[in-house]
């Protein structure tokens, strides 16, 4: 019997590269025209992989967002993995807004991954390991069409292929 191929499916975040634009953000926040003297803010919590903007106005903190996103794009980073809160008032007029860096792929969403992936009814195996999937097949080209069908998929959050062998 052949031997047997296999990927995992991960949802990783290069928080270096997070940082890079966070960095490229609070430049622009701080050069910007319209947003120079806005009094707003922005700080990203590596450890708890958390963004929060602190602006005057819920309009404000809009632009902020946008100036980030752009900034995340250009430098690789899916948009889907950012999860942006609702904004909450704070001191006077003012709003605060956090972001969560999503990493990892949680259990209800590998569940629904190892679903969708059974429901193909092709000949792979599938392992939900801690926060990522082993993918398992004798055939590369089902692996191939998995990988296809996932990349066609909306979980949420990025996900990569990886360790495929």
């Amino acid at each position: 019997m052949a031997k047997e191929s296999s990927f995992d499916v991960v949802s990783t975040i290069e928080m270096q590269e997070v940082d890079n634009a966070f960095q490229q953000a609070k430049k622009e926040l701080s050069q910007r025209y319209d947003l120079k003297d806005s009094g707003a803010q922005i700080s990203l919590d590596k450890a708890g992989k958390t963004m929060t903007i602190k602006a005057p106005s819920d309009f404000v903190a809009g632009q902020v967002v946008d100036i980030i996103g752009s900034k995340l794009v250009k430098r690789g980073i899916d948009l889907a993995a950012v999860k942006w809160g609702a904004s909450q008032p704070a001191a006077g007029q003012s709003v605060v807004k956090t972001a969560t860096i999503v990493e990892g792929i949680d259990k209800d969403t590998a569940g629904k991954i190892n679903k969708d992936i059974k429901a193909l009814k092709l000949k792979v195996k599938v392992q939900i390991e801690g926060d990522h999937l082993r993918v398992s097949s004798a055939s590369r080209d089902t692996l191939q069409e998995v990988i296809g069908f996932l990349k066609g998929q909306d979980y949420g959050q990025p996900l990569q292929y990886v360790n495929y062998r």
